[in-house]
């Protein structure tokens, strides 16, 4: 009674652990699947459900057949191997068939789950492009094929050809695996398998059931049919004879491996040969002569011989021709070597001495294929005479090339921005970036930064960082060509609420919940109210009016809870139900979180459009498949084919994202619109509003200017020889020496009627100065990517950057000014240099920033502006382009703000006006600089004195 009550107790506590770890293991799946599910209700929210299942619907359709036609193949092959042992190998055992069965099951699961995960999660991308492939219309010159075929076709393929060939070895460690396991194999209790339904034969000969193994009852019992003895569980008998059998067995299911190996072979070298077309040997990108004529017949050599290893591998091992077996492997590495030997010998001793005949159709393949897969083959190249024809009528004629000539730089501006904008201590301008706008019906340049709260300056409390502070507010705008009277930004959009004084401009929605610093979730529309905005000593509160967000019943409080690790998101009483929490606030984790495979612009802008806010990403196709071109390392890692074809346009109040294909021309553009048809909308689709602000991006501007100063060259001897080589100009920046980067501009090419927006960036030859040629890309309307490049005539010097750099040096009034301001316990630095064609002539403009040792706010102080071997030097543009082009010049801008100062010092009963006081000003300040120079401190002290008169009297104003 104590026996049966000790094991009642025992079963109940087994019962009540299997209880406790089948709990355990529903927590454990819960918490894993808690990412899962809620990253599920985000998708579903932004209305993007059939996109986050895309990738896990492929991973099923192709893991689930894999799984079970590799399962099934692999029980099989394991069952034959386990039938055609028995039948071969003599032994007085009984073999525990169950046992055997469940092993079999088990390795062939394992197996197949293996190679279901390997096959689905690296290769369902590659599937989803190979079977959605979009034709470029452009084959190939080595083996005639599409270039879709290397662009989504072969990384599958050679994926495909891995997997089988992993398979393969998988198989033969599973052979090896269950051989030694039927070497171990042991007798079940003959009793045992008779209450399992085996029937007693007698003393006569029988069969074991499913095994085909002869066996005599009297074996196992010892003493006949009359005895109780139950038989003995021992090894297997092995000797020497079934040994020699067990390998016979073995090599017959490893030749139908070894086959399935060379062929495997075979096509990996098959693949091999078109992954040519990205080789790199001597000086052409893609296949050259030795690739050609070498490398690739010793791949169709192996390809051969594999085959031929495939079948006489079958034919030695059915003679027992051991020996024979060698003669392949050894010829295919005598092949591998000597074609190594052959292709090194050929290079040096053929190529080299005669590379430019040898590489000539060669070259111009990879002129070609590398102007194609950067978009370069269709620049509109033009001859520009740069000649030093400008007059003052030219300059006033392009007024609106002139007024947009950018005399602020970011960083001064972003200085500025924090400094006077900020309102309060945890607001930041994350970064400034530049667009245009119509202003007073004008499209004028402008520089724009939204005001965003910076979550590590304010209070860490729950409350404040989930609840309270949830959005930033607002932007500040200005021109890029207007600063004040103490050289500062004037800004046209400022304060909090936004005050605009153009009214083209509007701000009806300024809440930015979503943005660039916006790293932690909020709960929205809870029991406390949000911070909004600062107002003088108050603080003005709102609730969040927006469609973002996920509903916070009580399920998914729970999900939440698990997934921020916050106890205090379940237990607020501030969260009710209808409470929404919102995830992946960042513009850059909530672009990549949708879209993964397309590259992004590092730089995303925030434009104003029909009085709300968006933030606008440039996103990008690539690859590293396209062949016979060059590969570029650099912003976007290494690829050799780019597009600009998407734009991702985020709303920075509701987190709304929408991918817009602007190039349909793009075919890996067009095959992930096949792939994910309800995530890309057609160009015609983004409102006009947004399509004003749309611009030609920074970085593929960049790698373009990159590749084309190779590029350029067309003739093959002179690509060869490098001839004409081309730099990124350089410039004096701060005071370093720095490479120039593609620039913003507003000005009216040549034959065209109205000024344009433009990214522009010049060149000068290699490890020269002089300019040799200005790119250009286009950024308005039906003009959009169209590129440009104006090449200056080569009999003459063109001053490039770096020589206006020189001759400002050697300026004698321009140096002593700059030591001066050093000297002052002030800083002074340059401003970024633009070169700027007007007509057939170049102008190059340069603002010059003092920044005081007790202030962190730049001002501009003076602007440079060369025309042919004159340099002007004063405290505005209108001023140096006077001097420059002769009297008389202002630009509309200052003319607007002279007459705007004028009508308002008449109003104050005609004393003298602003602009006159601050001319006067200027004057002393620089009359005080030249006394300085001569050493007459009286007359220094008088100028100062004078000085200060005037800025008394402006600052009364």
């Amino acid at each position: 009674m104590k026996k049966r009550n000790k094991n009642k107790e025992t079963r109940n506590r087994k019962g009540l652990g299997l209880i406790l770890l089948i709990i355990l293991l529903i927590l454990m799946v819960l918490f894993g699947m808690v990412g899962f599910i809620t990253d599920w209700m985000w998708f579903k929210d932004l209305g993007y459900g059939r996109v986050f299942w895309t990738k896990i619907i492929t991973q099923l359709e192709i893991g689930i057949p894999v799984f079970i036609i590799a399962t099934l193949l692999v029980r099989l092959y394991l069952n034959s191997l386990r039938k055609g042992y028995f039948k071969t190998i003599e032994s007085h055992e009984i073999p525990d068939v169950r046992r055997l069965n469940r092993i079999s099951w088990g390795l062939a699961a394992v197996f197949g789950l293996g190679s279901a995960i390997f096959a689905s999660s690296d290769t369902w991308m590659n599937f989803l492009q190979f079977m959605h492939s979009t034709e470029f219309g452009l084959a190939d010159p080595l083996f005639n094929l599409d270039i879709s075929f290397y662009i989504f076709k072969l990384a599958f393929l050679m994926q495909l050809n891995n997997l089988v060939l992993g398979l393969i070895i998988g198989i033969v460690v599973i052979t090896v695996i269950f051989y030694g396991i039927l070497l171990t194999v042991r007798t079940p209790d003959f009793f045992d398998r008779e209450e399992e339904g085996e029937e007693e034969q007698g003393e006569e000969q029988t069969e074991a059931p499913g095994n085909d193994i002869p066996f005599n009852t009297r074996n196992i019992f010892g003493r006949g049919m009359g005895g109780r003895q139950r038989g003995r569980r021992r090894n297997l008998d092995i000797n020497d004879s079934n040994f020699a059998q067990l390998m016979q067995i073995a090599s017959g299911k490893l030749t139908i491996l070894g086959i399935l190996f060379y062929l495997m072979v075979a096509v990996d070298f098959f693949l091999k040969q078109f992954d040519l077309l990205h080789a790199h040997t001597g000086v052409v990108y893609g296949a050259g002569f030795t690739d050609v004529n070498v490398v690739l017949w010793v791949y169709r050599i192996i390809i051969v011989l594999s085959l031929i290893g495939a079948v006489t591998l079958a034919v030695h091992l059915r003679k027992k021709e051991f020996k024979k077996l060698l003669r392949i492997p050894a010829a295919l590495i005598l092949i591998g070597v000597i074609g190594s030997v052959a292709g090194m010998a050929v290079q040096s001793l053929i190529v080299s001495p005669d590379e430019i005949n040898k590489e000539s159709k060669y070259l111009e393949n990879n002129i070609e294929y590398t102007r194609h897969a950067y978009g370069l083959d269709n620049i509109q190249v033009s001859e520009f005479p740069a000649d030093n024809s400008l007059t003052g009528q030219d300059i006033l004629d392009n007024e609106q090339t002139i007024s947009n000539i950018r005399i602020n730089d970011y960083e001064p501006v972003k200085d500025f921005y924090n400094q006077t904008q900020s309102i309060r201590q945890y607001y930041d301008f994350h970064d400034v970036d530049i667009d245009r706008y119509i202003i007073n019906g004008d499209e004028t340049q402008t520089y724009l930064s939204p005001r965003e709260i910076n979550e590590e300056k304010i209070s860490t409390t729950w409350i404040n960082k989930h609840l309270k502070y949830t959005h930033g507010y607002g932007v500040t705008l200005s021109r890029v060509d207007a600063v004040t009277s103490s050289g500062q930004p004037d800004v046209v959009i400022k304060n909090i609420p936004p005050e605009s004084s153009v009214p083209e401009v509007q701000i009806d929605r300024p809440e930015i919940y979503f943005g660039e610093l916006t790293n932690d979730y909020i709960i929205v529309n809870t029991d406390e109210m949000e911070f909004d905005y600062p107002d003088g000593n108050e603080n003005k509160y709102n609730k969040y009016e927006g469609t973002g967000g996920i509903k916070l019943n009580l399920i998914n409080r729970i999900l939440f809870s698990i997934r921020e690790g916050s106890l205090k998101l379940l237990v607020s009483s501030n969260v009710n139900s209808d409470s929404r929490i919102i995830i992946y606030r960042n513009i850059v984790d909530r672009v990549h979180k949708i879209m993964p495979y397309l590259s992004y612009e590092s730089d995303p802008y925030m434009t104003v459009a029909d009085g709300k806010l968006y933030w606008i990403f440039d996103a990008y196709t690539a690859s590293s498949y396209y062949p016979y071109s060059e590969p570029y390392s650099g912003e976007m890692n290494t690829t050799n084919y780019v597009r600009n074809s998407v734009k991702v346009v985020v709303d920075a109040y509701n987190g709304d994202v929408s991918y817009y294909v602007i190039d349909d021309a793009d075919p890996i553009a067009q095959t992930f619109m096949k792939i994910y048809p309800t995530l890309f909308k057609e160009y015609d689709q983004m409102p006009e509003s947004i399509k004003a602000h749309i611009r030609y991006p920074n970085t593929l501007f960049k790698i373009q200017a990159s590749v084309y100063t190779k590029y350029h060259m067309d003739d093959v001897k002179v690509f060869y020889q490098n001839e004409d080589l081309w730099d990124t100009a350089h410039q004096i920046y701060g005071t370093e020496d720095t490479e120039m980067s593609p620039s913003y501009f507003i000005f009216e090419l040549p034959n065209e009627e109205k000024a344009e927006f433009i990214n522009m960036i010049p060149f000068t030859p290699r490890s020269k100065q002089n300019m040799t040629a200005i790119m250009m890309a286009r950024n308005d309307g039906e003009h959009y990517g169209q590129m440009l490049v104006y090449k200056f005539p080569k009999n003459k010097t063109i001053y490039g950057p770096m020589q206006i750099e020189a001759q400002i040096d050697q300026s004698t009034e321009i140096s002593k000014e700059f030591s001066l301001w050093n000297s002052a316990g002030s800083t002074y630095r340059r401003g970024d240099m633009f070169v700027i064609p007007i007509n057939q002539s170049l102008l190059y403009v340069e603002p010059v920033y003092l920044e005081a040792s007790n202030q962190a706010i730049p001002e501009v102080k003076r602007v440079i502006v060369a025309y042919g071997d004159r340099i002007a030097y004063e405290p505005t543009l209108s001023a140096a382009l006077e001097d420059l082009f002769g009297e008389g010049y202002e630009s509309e801008t200052e003319k607007k703000e002279k007459e705007n100062a004028d009508a308002g010092d008449q109003e104050s009963g005609g004393a003298v006006s602003t602009a006159e006081l601050i001319r006067k000003a200027n004057e002393a300040y620089d009359n005080a600089v030249e006394a300085q120079r001569n050493g007459d401190w009286k007359k220094y002290g008088e100028y100062l004195a004078e000085l200060e008169g005037y800025l008394n009297e402006l600052e009364s104003r």
